[in-house]
Order: C-alpha cells, then sequence, then structure tokens
C-alpha cells in the first residue's frame, strides 16, 4: 500500500469523478475531438449524479438538486487541474479547496468504513465534502512527493485520470475504455507492416 486506505480511497474517486467528463484529446492540426463517437458527460443529469454517489460510497446530506450538480462539475474542473498540475499550483488549488470548505479534519467512523478523516460536516454541501475528501488525499499525495503518480492515460487519443498505485509507477492507461489494449494492438501492426 503506497497510502493509506482511505487515502487511496478519496484518490480512486477523485479519477472517477474527472473521468466522468467526455475526454477531448486535442490531435496535431485538428481541434479536440471526443474519445469516442458520442463520448458524453456522465454527469449530465441529478440521476447520473445519484448513481456516481453510490458508486462511490460518498456519505453524508445531498439536496439531489441541480445546483448540487453544477456545483460536482464544476468541482471535478478543479479537480481535473489539480491532477495534471505542477507541484506548486497544485499545493495552491489544494489548500484553496481546504479554505473553501473551512476544513477541520477529525476522525470518524459510520457505515462498514472503520476510523478514516473527514474535514466536513456530514451536513456540508455535497461538492464541498467531496472537494475535502479529494483535497485531504492530494495532502498525503503532495507531502509524499508522489504527484508522479497522478497522471493521464499513455493512449493517443485519450487523457483520462490515471492513478498509479504500482509499486514500480508502470501504470501508463486508464480504467475507462480499451486504452491499453487498443495501443498494443496498434504498436504490434505497426511491427507486422514493417516487416512485409
Amino acid at each position: 500500500m503506497i497510502f493509506s486506505h482511505d487515502t487511496e480511497i478519496a484518490l480512486g474517486s477523485t479519477a472517477a469523478l474527472i473521468n466522468t467528463a467526455p475526454v477531448h484529446v486535442p490531435r496535431s492540426n485538428e481541434a479536440a475531438v471526443s474519445l469516442s463517437e458520442g463520448a458524453a458527460d456522465a454527469l449530465m443529469t441529478i440521476h447520473d449524479l445519484d448513481v456516481f454517489v453510490g458508486q462511490q460510497q460518498f456519505s453524508g446530506s445531498r439536496t439531489h438538486s441541480v445546483a448540487e450538480l453544477r456545483s460536482v462539475r464544476q468541482l471535478r474542473a478543479q479537480l481535473r487541474k489539480i491532477w495534471t498540475a505542477p507541484e506548486d499550483e497544485a499545493v495552491r488549488l489544494t489548500n484553496l479547496l481546504l479554505a473553501n470548505a473551512r476544513a477541520l479534519p477529525q476522525l470518524v467512523k459510520h457505515d462498514q468504513w472503520d476510523w478514516h478523516l473527514h474535514a466536513t460536516t456530514p451536513q456540508a454541501p455535497l461538492a464541498l465534502r467531496m472537494g475535502t475528501e479529494a483535497a485531504m488525499a492530494l495532502v498525503d499525495v503532495i507531502r509524499g512527493k508522489e504527484l508522479d503518480r497522478l497522471r493521464c492515460c499513455a493512449a493517443s487519443d485519450c487523457n483520462a485520470a490515471v492513478l498509479d498505485l504500482s509499486r514500480n509507477r508502470s501504470r501508463r492507461f486508464c480504467d475507462t475504455g480499451n486504452c491499453a489494449n487498443r495501443t498494443h494492438v496498434a504498436a504490434y501492426r505497426r511491427r507486422m507492416s514493417g516487416k512485409s
């Protein structure tokens, strides 16, 4: 384990939230294009947010409103910036998330979770809770000089967030599609076409 269990869970949830956005990659001499035809935003509706919150097991109060959805989508954009930022900018943006939430870290135990940190109350708005949880995990990443574990997919047509928790820092591809397989097949085909 690279980080504490709750930090790894929060980082995974952060990557998952970032990856709910359509993946756009600029190609040389072209405007940005989506990863695949019809690639859609996975957080378009309140129902989409309900599903995401359930999958990621976020606890606390909810308003189930358009405003809540909008604030989570704004958080997603902020987290994307942090994910790919150099250290000084990642620190500034992480501190901003913590300051906006007036974070006050405390140990809590609830549901199936053993002792872990919360830095907001369960009544705080969802986006603040999600952002603070991500920021607390990012604090560990930054302090541990492990920002290189937060990267984008190595596939040429994808920029999804990748969390590399491997021992040898070898994870290159995302979980959002078949990026690793597509890249390896394309490389194989290029090698085979060169042998002809």
